[in-house]
């Protein structure tokens, strides 16, 4: 059996991963599961992510297995699948999200600190909030959750003019605080490129390269169509 985490927060990547798992569940999955490699271009995506990362398999895989130690997230082998992949448990441990606070709690996993109409606007593409405060009454009931809170209430300040919400699985959220719980910078040895051109190229390539092994894995998957009545297929 893993051994249990040394704390009961996640740290930043962890956050990042489950968000990520939580958000290609809900907006593509004939995907999900994800395999390490489309996990690892999902948390480096530029999109939908605040700050932008620029991770290796290394840093991902690490904090993919602790989650799996707080029984968040669980490693799958698929049928036909070369690789395993990983899905979240998030509904194992909290069962009573509904799918508007899910929605939102994902956003906050990938950005953290957001406002209601934040929340609504882009927390929409995974569930659907006919106004701001569809979006923050998801969001109170997670502040609002037990036994303990998933998310904070922040007041207007630091250059926000309403009260915004934070996440707390990564610990206790400072009322004050503004912008999002710090992300740790790329390895080293990233080959993580310096100005804006180079950035989007590397991004690219990453999604291309993420396409190349879905398209890989759903040939495997699939198989010729047979004739039900033994006669040939028309176009």
């Amino acid at each position: 059996m893993e051994d249990a985490p040394d704390s009961p927060f996640l740290t930043a990547p962890e956050a990042r991963v489950l968000g990520c798992l939580l958000e290609k569940e809900l907006t593509t999955p004939e995907y999900y599961p994800l395999t390490l490699q489309s996990l690892t271009a999902a948390c480096n995506q530029r999109s939908n992510r605040d700050p932008i990362v620029a991770w290796d398999e290394d840093t991902v895989s690490s904090a993919a297995d602790g989650l799996r130690r707080r029984r968040l997230a669980v490693m799958v082998q698929l049928a036909g699948a070369r690789v395993p992949k990983y899905r979240h448990a998030l509904h194992e441990v909290h069962g009573r999200l509904d799918p508007a606070m899910t929605a939102v709690l994902c956003e906050l996993l990938l950005r953290n600190v957001q406002t209601a109409g934040e929340l609504r606007a882009r927390a929409s593409r995974m569930h659907s909030f006919p106004d701001a405060d569809a979006a923050e009454a998801a969001a109170l009931r997670l502040t609002e959750y037990s036994p303990e809170p998933l998310a904070v209430i922040l007041p207007p300040g630091g250059g926000r003019r309403v009260r915004a919400f934070a996440h707390t699985l990564s610990g206790p959220v400072d009322p004050a605080a503004v912008g999002t719980i710090p992300i740790p910078p790329a390895p080293l040895n990233s080959s993580a490129p310096d100005d804006w051109r180079d950035r989007m190229e590397a991004e690219i390539a990453s999604l291309r390269s993420e396409l190349t092994a879905l398209r890989t894995e759903l040939a495997g998957i699939l198989t010729p169509r047979e004739p039900s009545d033994g006669g040939t297929l028309r176009d």
